[in-house]
């Protein structure tokens, strides 16, 4: 198949590490969910896979690089929103989520859900879908403070969770059951925040890659190949 690529031959994929279960490093290269989904699009494509790491502090600059031909497409847990789809073409949607808050249950116990926050400062990534949720909280007077973490801050923001210099965390619930596991101290608390639809976007204009893109997906839906990688990365 011929498309329309930055480089003939290869599909660029960008994604922002750490970002588990979508993208993390391991063995020296990376793994997760968006990794295997565009590894198999590629490979149904006839295109060679070339990871582009995004190493930007605020999330939504990974989309800059579309427009600048830095890479051809971005697979990095991306959530479709209004914002962000006037500087991309999204595809159809892989997996549907949304926002989930974690506490430290052991020197905050009583918080269940967000409307007992008042008092506490909540942390969020720069760029991130949580970001606004979390300031309209404080808005509505339901939290005393927001502290925005550069993109890949997300483990200094769990450390400081688990110190308890902050009182909850927001981010996608995959990423939060992943990123707890190994912290006993810290629990997500509630889910279905927000409903939120995830999906690969490519350069604006850029129809016969999304198009192939598309294609490319429904087939790996219709074999079960996309369900499988769904089963084996994420926690809804």
């Amino acid at each position: 198949m011929s498309l329309p690529t930055l480089a003939p031959g290869v599909l660029r994929v960008a994604s922002a590490v750490p970002d588990p279960p979508f993208e993390f490093e391991r063995d020296g290269g990376l793994a997760g969910f968006d990794v295997d989904l565009m590894k198999a699009i590629s490979a149904d494509l006839g295109l060679s896979w070339q990871p582009c790491r995004y190493t930007g502090a605020d999330f939504n600059g990974i989309f800059d690089g579309l427009a600048d031909g830095s890479w051809d497409c971005v697979a990095s847990g991306t959530t479709i929103t209004p914002d962000r789809e006037r500087k991309a073409d999204f595809c159809a949607p892989y997996l549907a989520s949304g926002q989930s808050l974690v506490c430290n249950v052991r020197r905050t116990p009583h918080v269940r859900s967000v409307d007992d926050l008042a008092g506490l400062v909540i942390g969020v990534q720069r760029g991130n879908t949580s970001e606004p949720v979390a300031e309209q909280l404080k808005a509505a007077g339901k939290a005393a403070d927001v502290r925005v973490y550069p993109y890949h801050g997300v483990a200094e923001m769990l450390n400081d969770l688990e110190a308890g210099t902050i009182g909850a965390v927001m981010k996608l619930a995959p990423v939060m059951h992943w990123l707890t596991r190994q912290r006993p101290a810290l629990r997500i608390v509630q889910t279905g925040i927000t409903e939120e639809k995830l999906a690969i976007c490519v350069r604006r204009g850029a129809d016969a890659l999304r198009a192939a893109i598309d294609a490319s997906q429904a087939r790996l839906a219709s074999s079960g190949a996309l369900g499988g990688l769904v089963a084996e990365w994420t926690t809804l």
